[in-house]
């Protein structure tokens, strides 16, 4: 059976235990309120024992696990064994021990296994087996306009009503931070007083919990949000953050783009550049629409002398407004239209 996690996390307690999960994606607050419902779960059905494996690289031994499988439970008629994946991806062994687990599933073992990373690439015959005898649930990263849709359910489901200028206003200040909208919905609980929001007591009771970084700066540059992109650079400033200690960043980010668009411009398959370049699919949007706003190489040739220019400006070694000029250089990144702010 694949959900959502959210649908996972509204489970009542004596929800039907399966005999393995596999909760996995990107967004983070997503999988570890999914995999605490199942532990939440389990304890309330008299789960007292749990056992955590984390096979974070090749040399973790899948046999251990096996073994753990096939042991006598210590302290309780049932256990609970975790399996940390952060790649996602378990190699031959660890595939095998998985699907020969949902194969003859133990009676007296839930196994949860949880990942950070996710994409299709990550499908397989172990992957299959899960949802046959247990349950999948996927957190794939919440998208821009997806997120005032994300904040109003979460809102009904802590019983608080907000308008939709409330909502926006939220959405606005947590910046597609999930974890802060979550935190700020908490405490709305306590304010609130059952009060149905409107955009005059969200402005009152919500403070702004937006946290600028120059990796969600990069993405929405990527991703064409130039209003966003103003209003991180804005709280970037505000935060004392300084041009010469972001632009190391913003240029990895301009020569790995300017070379896809070469590998696009001489028709080599871009889903194997981006690949190549450690870009995972969930990550390959922003550099596609990058791509297709700006897909002659030259242009790209362009970003990376002004960026150039705008560190030496950031370093006292020319003459300028170092914000200014990257403003300017992003913002012609993000909008085609903006190109000509640059200089000529």
């Amino acid at each position: 059976m694949e959900l959502t996690p959210e649908r996972l996390v509204a489970l009542p307690d004596d929800a039907t235990l399966h005999p393995v999960y596999l909760i996995a994606g990107p967004e983070m607050l997503r999988v570890l309120e999914a995999a605490d419902a199942v532990r939440r779960q389990a304890r309330a059905q008299g789960i007292g024992e749990r056992e955590v494996f984390d096979a974070d690289g090749r040399d973790f031994d899948w046999s251990t696990l096996e073994a753990t499988f096939n042991a006598p439970s210590l302290f309780s008629a049932r256990r609970l064994v975790e399996v940390r994946l952060p790649t996602g991806k378990p190699g031959k062994d660890g595939a095998e021990a998985i699907a020969a687990f949902c194969a003859n599933p133990p009676p007296d073992v839930v196994l949860l296994i949880t990942a950070g990373e996710w994409s299709k690439a990550h499908h397989g015959k172990w992957t299959d087996a899960i949802p046959r005898i247990g349950m999948l649930a996927i957190a794939w990263a919440i998208k821009p306009h997806e997120l005032a849709g994300w904040v109003e359910s979460r809102l009904r489901a802590k019983g608080l009503r907000a308008d939709r200028d409330a909502v926006q206003i939220l959405v606005e200040r947590v910046e597609g931070n999930l974890l802060a909208a979550a935190q700020e919905i908490d405490k709305l609980v306590l304010l609130a007083d059952g009060d149905t929001l409107d955009a005059e007591k969200m402005e009152a009771l919500v403070a702004d919990a937006a946290r600028y970084d120059v990796f969600r700066l990069t993405d929405a540059v990527l991703g064409g949000q130039g209003p966003q992109v103003s209003r991180m650079l804005a709280g970037l400033r505000a935060e004392g953050d300084v041009v010469a200690g972001l632009m190391p960043m913003v240029v990895k980010e301009l020569l790995r783009t300017a070379a896809l668009a070469r590998a696009q411009a001489r028709g080599a398959n871009l889903a194997s550049e981006m690949k190549a370049q450690g870009i995972w699919e969930t990550k390959q949007a922003p550099f596609k629409r990058a791509l297709q706003r700006h897909p002659n190489p030259a242009r790209w040739d362009r970003f990376a002398a002004e960026a150039s220019r705008i560190d030496r400006i950031a370093k006292g070694r020319a003459d300028g407004d170092a914000w200014v000029a990257m403003e300017r250089l992003l913002l012609a990144i993000a909008e085609a239209k903006a190109v000509r702010l640059l200089v000529a």
